[in-house]
Formats: structure tokens, sequence, C-alpha cells
């Protein structure tokens, strides 16, 4: 099985946080679309379009501010190049500013089966700092709306660990998502990238820098929470109730193959391949126009594909199976691997669970760290 992405690289406004690729100027949204219509109906030797395709997922940047024939459009061509399983997941990224009763019947129409809502924080004052195009009040709506249209599968985002969010807020946050029984949570560090805006006021002294300390008591507080509430922690970020993971982004993190449309969008064969297209918007479509392909690639050493499978596997709650590792790298990899993580399983930060190392709750906040150091 096999995930499609398709990058829609377009945002009413630029968070404050934000480093993916988008443009705020919606003027050539039409001839975006129709770009990616024809990225996708063109002939690709890095794709295998014999294989089944278990999910699909319309990301960016934020889709849900195209008109719903866009995403039709998007869709169709996607299921005439590419054979769909009965059952694939379908998910749309979407703000609750975009969300009205309208627009969810017209989603659900198209085939979109499994909403991603980037509500962040229902706070105004952190929605405000934030550069939020979103209240807190269309948030609330929001799920108001998407449990009456019937949607039973859709995920909800939130940021914790801003110095403007007290212990207080994040419970807050964390509960009013609880009250509409969301099925899937993603909850996110708020992280510093660089040239972001975010960096540039922390090194202009205009915010706070980010607190490690504050920020692990709040993924503390989010982790306890959610077992409270009866959601599995099946990656370091992301909770679910029983039967709703995303199966899309669970295919990363298992290494499965996936193919990405649209400016900036990645690929990766399963095995050792990775593409991205060209990340600039006027450049992709000039391209497009002329039936190119706008892409880098690199063939992934076997040591680039260990660190990727401990990167990856440790953030999950199956951790890194020894035995599947021995028998793609090499038992001589696998029992080095073994031998530096005896500190790590000594200190309580990972536990050896049946040939599998798994992070511990103490390990899980400093997953990255813990990936890196373990790197060959």
């Amino acid at each position: 099985m096999a995930g499609i992405y398709i990058h829609i690289p377009f945002c009413k406004q630029a968070c404050t946080y934000c480093n993916f690729h988008f443009s705020t100027l919606l003027n050539n949204a039409e001839a975006m679309v129709n770009g990616i219509t024809r990225e996708i109906l063109m002939a690709n030797d890095f794709i295998d379009d014999t294989q089944k395709i278990d999910s699909i997922y319309f990301g960016g940047g934020t889709p849900s501010v195209l008109p719903a024939e866009s995403i039709e459009q998007l869709h169709k061509h996607i299921r005439q190049k590419f054979s769909i399983t009965s059952n694939a997941e379908i998910t749309l990224e979407a703000n609750p500013d975009d969300i009205t009763a309208e627009q969810l019947m017209r989603w659900k129409n198209i085939g979109i089966n499994r909403l991603s809502v980037g509500i962040q924080s229902f706070d105004d004052a952190e929605l405000k700092w934030m550069n939020r195009a979103h209240t807190a009040a269309q948030s609330l709506k929001c799920l108001e709306e998407i449990n009456h249209a019937g949607f039973k599968n859709f995920s909800a985002d939130l940021i914790y660990g801003s110095a403007l969010q007290s212990v207080e807020k994040l419970h807050q946050n964390l509960n009013r998502l609880f009250h509409f029984r969301v099925p899937h949570i993603s909850c996110y560090a708020l992280t510093v990238e660089p040239k972001t805006a975010l960096h540039h006021l922390i090194q202009k002294k205009k915010f706070p820098e980010i607190n490690p300390d504050v920020q692990a008591e709040a993924f503390e507080i989010v982790c306890r929470l959610m077992q409270e509430k009866g959601y599995e922690q099946y990656e370091i970020s992301n909770f679910c109730l029983p039967g709703f993971c995303s199966r899309h982004n669970s295919s990363y993190w298992q290494g499965k193959p996936y193919w990405g449309f649209g400016p900036a969008a990645h690929s990766f064969d399963g095995k050792n391949k990775r593409r991205w297209n060209l990340a600039n918007n006027a450049l992709y479509l000039q391209n497009i126009e002329k039936n190119n392909l706008p892409f880098e690639e690199e063939q992934l050493t076997q040591t680039q594909q260990m660190n990727e499978a401990i990167l990856i596997s440790l953030r999950t709650s199956e951790g890194l199976d020894m035995e599947k590792f021995a028998q793609h790298f090499g038992k001589t990899n696998a029992d080095r691997l073994l031998n530096h993580a005896q500190k790590y399983i000594s200190s309580e930060k990972i536990n050896l669970n049946q040939q599998h190392l798994v992070l511990t709750q103490a390990g899980k906040f400093l997953a990255d760290g813990i990936a890196a150091d373990l790197f060959f």
C-alpha cells in the first residue's frame, strides 16, 4: 500500500512560527491547481502506479482556502491515474474560519472522509500572536459543525509550550477537545524555526525564548490527560481514540512509499530513494507548462537509511524492531546499536520489549536527542 500527498501552497496569512512553503497571494490558485493536475497525470519513472493507494492527504499551506471544485478536480484526476482502495483514508487540512456546514457537505460529497483542523489554541490572545486567521469562537463552532455534518474521523492540532500559555490554559485547550470527543489530536511543542517571524521576534528580544523545562512540564500534562481520557499515544505528538490513528501519517513512520504532488512536495519509494519538488510556485508552474518535473532527488546511503529507521521508529509506540533492523542492515550494526542504547535502557529512557527499543514516558520528550545520539 502507498500514500499520496498533495501540497496546496496557499494560506490567508503567515503564522508567526511557520516555515512551510506557501504563498498568501491567491491570484494564481487556479493555475496552480491546473499545474498540480498536470503533474499527477504526467509520466513519472519514480512512481509505481500499479500499487494500491490506501491514503490521500490534501495538505499545505491551507487546502481549505480553495473552492471545493478545485479539491474535486484534483481528487478526480488522482482516481483517474491511480488505483484507490475502497476504504482509503482521504484527509483534508482545514482551518476553522473556512469550515461551514455548506463546505463540509461539499467536501463530504467529493469523497473527503477525514479532516485535520488547525485549531492550535482556544485562547484569542495566543491566536493573535500566532497570527492565526481564526478566533476561539470559530474553533468551537467548527467542531460543532463537523460533528453535525457526520464526520466520524477528524483530527485537531494544538500547540503547547509558548510563553503566553499557562498550565490552566493548556488544560482548557485539551478539555475543549475532550468535550467534543475529537477522535484524533496532534499536540506539538512550539519550535523556533530559522527565518520565521517568531525567530526574528526572539532575536530582537520582543518575545521570550522557549523554555525547555516549561515545555517538558506541558508535555507531561498532555500525555497524562490524554491517557486519562482513553487516548493512545501512538506517536510522540499524536494521540487517538481506538481505531482512529492517521493511516497516512503512520505510513511515513513505517517507511512505506508515498508520492507527493505540488511545489515542495516530497516522495519516497519505500526503499532508498527520496525526491522533492521545487519550492517555488512560479518556477514550478513554468516547468510543468513545459512538461518538465521540477524536482531534486537523492539516493540514501545505508547509514542514512539506518539513521532514518532509528529516528522514525523511536517516535512510535511500537518502537524500533531490532530483528527487522538486523535483517535489513546486518547483525553487526544491530548489535552496535543495542550496545549504544544500553545507557538509555539503564537510565530508564528506553525499554527493551520483546526485541523492540521503545521510549519510556521519560524518554519521549527527549526523542530527537536520543535518536541523534544513537545515529551511526
